[in-house]
């Protein structure tokens, strides 16, 4: 069992969205406090990510926001959090993030998302760490992503080892109960993080 005091959780911003969405946000922030396990995000607070905040901090919970400057010049940084980190771009907000977490999970969520969720998964692929990642398919929201990479994969664009690189949980405890029985990722190159 890997020892786990924060996660990244990556997740949309918009709060027009299912509510089933919105409830697994919250129950998840509620799950994460009860174990004690901090909250790493993008530092907003609207969408899910200011709900999975809320959930936590109103659980006796850590967070820590990372967001650019730019970003949070357009009042969308969340200040009643633990710690709000202000970077100069993005690129340093993703690197950090991901250096402060032990494990990444992914809600549902946007362009962003994506962004965040492919890039940690090919830093994973390169050796770059060996962190478990998580994707939270509440009612088959990922299941086009997952096909996709599939479909990558009997195309020869990606190899079936590369679908070891994350696992998929329908709920939250079930991500939580994955993470506390995750297994490294076997690749041939040295993890840098972990």
């Amino acid at each position: 069992m890997i020892n786990i005091k924060n996660i990244c959780v990556y997740c949309g911003s918009s709060s027009a969205v299912n509510q089933s969405y919105k409830d697994c946000a919250v129950e998840l922030g509620k799950l994460m406090a009860s174990k004690n396990i901090g909250l790493v995000y993008g530092g907003g607070q609207v969408g899910l990510m200011g709900l999975i905040a809320d959930s936590i901090m109103s659980n006796n919970g850590k967070v820590i926001g990372i967001i650019p400057h730019f970003l949070d010049k357009l009042e969308v940084g969340k200040y009643d959090v633990t710690e709000l980190i202000k970077t100069d771009n993005m690129h340093v907000r993703k690197m950090k993030m991901a250096e402060l977490s032990d494990a990444f999970i992914v809600l549902p969520g946007g362009l962003g998302t994506l962004d965040e969720t492919f890039e940690i998964l090919t830093w994973k692929q390169l050796g770059l760490h060996n962190k478990p990642i998580i994707i939270l398919n509440i009612d088959g929201f990922w299941d086009k992503l997952i096909n996709l990479i599939d479909h990558q994969i009997s195309e020869n664009f990606a190899t079936i080892k590369n679908r070891k690189l994350f696992d998929i949980a329908a709920s939250s405890a079930e991500a939580i109960d994955i993470l506390y029985k995750y297994r490294p990722y076997d690749n041939d190159i040295k993890s840098k993080w972990t």
